[in-house]
């Protein structure tokens, strides 16, 4: 399990959250079973938790104390994406929490080497867990999906201790069946077809 580290500031709550972001800071929230406390973090100190599509957990360190988080929520100004506030939610073993993990591919789909493309259509699911048994991707095994079939989230191999919060008939990949490869199927199909007609003798020929 990858963990980032990061430093955070007790906020002040005399200081309004238009003059914390005007300075470079983010307003942000840790709540939990046990702990809830409004600081304020740098961008860059947070950004590899945020813009990644792997999943991490975070260790905040405040006020000589540290927290395993996960980030549970972030606020964007809906003109210029800046980060309005972060929602980090305290994990703690024995306390179950909701939490959206990657799916990943193993093994390679003949469906692909046959001409096909693989489109993901669901790049993370949402699990339930206790924090003990977090990883970091859920796998998916396309070494037997063909063309113009899909994969679905009852196929995920799912380790022991974690629940499914998605419907299971719900696809993740598939492989397309690519338009020169359809007009090329169709072309033969009609080839076929022609040569077969022309070999069918014909009903009351003179001999």
């Amino acid at each position: 399990m990858i963990t980032h580290s990061f430093t955070a500031e007790p906020r002040d709550a005399k200081v309004k959250a238009k003059a914390l972001r005007n300075a470079g800071k983010i307003p942000a929230v840790l709540y939990g079973p046990d702990v809830q406390e409004h600081f304020t973090v740098q961008h860059n100190d947070v950004k590899h938790l945020i813009y990644t599509p792997d999943f991490k957990i975070g260790e905040v360190s405040l006020d000589g104390s540290k927290h395993q988080c996960i980030v549970k929520d972030i606020q964007y100004h809906p003109m210029t994406d800046q980060i309005h506030h972060i929602d980090f939610l305290a994990i703690k073993p024995g306390t179950m929490i909701k939490v959206e993990i990657p799916v990943k591919f193993k093994g390679v789909s003949p469906g692909v080497l046959n001409g096909g493309k693989l489109m993901q259509s669901m790049r993370k699911v949402k699990v339930k867990l206790d924090p003990a048994n977090l990883v970091d991707e859920l796998l998916i095994d396309i070494s037997e999906l063909k063309l113009g079939f899909a994969v679905r989230v009852k196929d995920i191999e799912l380790p022991d201790g974690i629940e499914l919060m998605v419907n299971e008939a719900v696809p993740v990949a598939a492989v397309e069946v690519p338009r020169a490869l359809k007009s090329a199927e169709a072309a033969a199909e009609k080839e076929d077809g022609e040569e077969d007609g022309a070999e069918a003798p014909a009903e009351g020929g003179s001999e």
